[in-house]
């Protein structure tokens, strides 16, 4: 298979820490750790999520930490991320269940960006990944629209599993505004993140 033979390369190449090369991107920008300012509000929907799924929202772990990745470890978060892309549908909360907001697992075959996101940590953490590495994650697309991620901790980097695509990138190397995250020793509690790309790219590119 065409990863086996060439994630060796890909790993490192893809994972190194991003340098910064325009005038005036901070350290933000240049680290591939996402960057956190402290306990923020919990989204409606994951909130909901808690009451039906207790055991998904408890502490995780003593202290933060981040996964060793081996080019075993990066196999599977391709596999992984891209197998639930390929076999869950694609259908809005509002389409499946007449309301605007509602994070579950996709145990129907079908869900949004969320739903995705849940059923990709739910299948790590069963894989043996440590559940306060894998958090969700909101963010904001380039047109503007919320939009949910996994954000996967490794020594490498943040990695970021999407459901808009296969590929697995370092955070930094996306273009989407980053809002808020789990928490990386409790699942019911959210910390905010300060990205500020977007106003540094912005001044860049003027």
């Amino acid at each position: 298979m065409a990863i086996r033979g060439t994630s060796r390369a890909f790993l490192w190449g893809a994972l190194a820490i991003v340098a910064a090369t325009a005038a005036g991107i901070g350290a933000a920008a240049a680290s591939a750790f996402m960057p956190t300012n402290g306990r923020t509000t919990q989204p409606i929907g994951h909130y909901e999520f808690c009451r039906a799924h207790a055991d998904a929202c408890k502490a995780t772990a003593a202290r933060p930490t981040r996964v060793a990745l081996t080019a075993d470890l990066w196999r599977d978060l391709l596999r992984i991320n891209a197998t639930v892309n390929s076999t869950i549908g694609q259908v809005t909360d509002e389409e499946q269940y007449g309301r605007p907001e509602v994070w579950t697992y996709p145990d129907s075959g079908r869900g949004d960006c969320e739903d995705y996101a849940l059923l990709k940590q739910r299948t790590l953490a069963a894989a043996g990944w440590p559940a306060g590495t894998l958090l969700l994650t909101v963010v904001v697309r380039t047109n503007g629209e919320g939009h949910a991620v996994l954000t996967v901790l490794t020594d490498r980097g943040d990695l970021i599993l999407d459901n808009l695509d296969d590929k697995v990138r370092v955070w930094n190397e996306t273009d989407y505004q980053y809002v808020k995250r789990q928490s990386e020793v409790n699942a019911g509690l959210w910390t905010g993140i300060a990205d500020d790309r977007r106003a540094v790219f912005t001044s860049a590119t003027r």
